[in-house]
């Protein structure tokens, strides 16, 4: 977090320290509060303070609960900065960013395309039919990150199953509900975390998301029926719905989470219902109080037996011949992989060198 913080003053990035706060609302929450400080503070997390329910309205005088984590450090900044920053940082350094380059493969130039093939020799290939000439390939495609590791011939698993997450957003009259973070002790037994309170550097105030399947990898854009509180599920393409129910893995977890899934799904049509969850927390939250807002698109790496992949992913093709050889694939990060980027960024630095023996 600190190399987050340090990169955004090098670089006049604006944001805000608002501190979070992790709420439990009843005695079995306030057990699992207990073991998640107690992790905090072996990973060093710095002026995490475990206070009582009357401490809470300090920090966030709309919100109640039993017990609460504060953290103080935790910050918000627009991401979306901070990519287009990065981006800037890397050409400075020499290097160029290709927008719109939609991959579909990666190939070995032979000789006879040219004097720089081997020193080169890596293409990789648009929908367009052009070519980026390189000597390694590191990849971290995100919602296609299973789809390009299968190109240079590794296994398609674990599976990107995308999950569409849906916020509502405070309307601005009520924005002053909620000064910072505000998130619910994370219960173990599901593998989302469940609905919190984000305050953003616009001064908006996103509230949620749910988790329902994505009926597409890049389905953002909400689709109206009949009414604008009964919405589908985003975007629809029929190739990735189908690619998602038919694998194995996603079977699995769906017959394990049933009624968490039935439930998502309907929070998705009933705002109403996702406003009883978050009045648990903010009792003077009412539906006439929000809007919809956003959606986002998690891409859930997943193994065949259904298990949600929650560590990093390299991979490597050595049946590929030299084009596995010289491409490797970033195939999972897990959260908060935006806050910790640039650490992140070191590490994976440093696989690469190990990989291709750059040294």
């Amino acid at each position: 977090m600190h190399l987050s913080y340090k990169f955004c003053d090098e670089h006049k990035v604006p944001y805000k320290k608002v501190g979070k706060l992790i709420v439990a609302r009843n005695s079995v929450e306030v057990k699992r509060l207990h073991d998640l400080f107690e992790r905090g503070k072996k990973n060093n997390v710095p002026d995490m303070e475990l206070i009582d329910g009357s401490r809470i309205k300090e920090f966030e005088p709309n919100c109640v609960g039993v017990k609460a984590i504060w953290s103080p450090h935790t910050g918000i900044v627009d991401w979306g900065l901070v990519t287009k920053h990065y981006g800037k940082h890397f050409e400075q350094a020499g290097g160029k960013v290709h927008f719109n380059f939609e991959v579909k493969g990666f190939h070995i130039a032979s000789e006879s395309q040219g004097s720089s093939a081997s020193h080169h020799p890596v293409r990789i290939v648009d929908k367009r039919g052009q070519a980026v000439r390189c000597s390694y390939v590191l990849t971290c495609g995100g919602l296609q990150s299973d789809r390009l590791a299968e190109m240079s011939g590794c296994s398609r698993e674990p599976r990107i199953v995308p999950f569409r997450g849906e916020y509502l957003l405070l309307k601005p009259e009520k924005q002053n509900l909620v000064r910072g973070n505000i998130y619910p002790v994370p219960d173990p037994r599901f593998p989302f975390l469940g609905v919190h309170f984000t305050p953003r550097m616009d001064g908006s105030v996103w509230l949620g998301p749910n988790a329902i399947l994505a009926f597409k990898r890049e389905g953002y854009r909400l689709v109206a029926l009949v009414k604008s509180y009964l919405n589908c599920w985003g975007d629809i393409d029929v190739g990735d719905l189908w690619d998602a129910i038919r694998f194995r893995g996603f079977q699995k977890l769906a017959f394990k989470f049933m009624g968490f899934g039935t439930k998502e799904m309907i929070r998705s049509w009933f705002t109403s219902l996702q406003i009883s969850e978050l009045k648990s927390f903010v009792p003077q939250l009412t539906s006439s109080d929000v809007t919809r807002g956003p959606a986002g698109v998690r891409a859930q790496a997943m193994d065949g037996n259904g298990n949600l992949v929650d560590d990093f992913v390299f991979d490597v093709s050595e049946k590929a011949g030299d084009v596995g050889k010289r491409v490797l694939h970033c195939r999972n990060a897990p959260s908060p992989a935006a806050t910790s980027s640039l650490a992140i960024a070191k590490m994976v630095a440093d696989k690469v060198e190990q990989q291709f023996q750059l040294h």
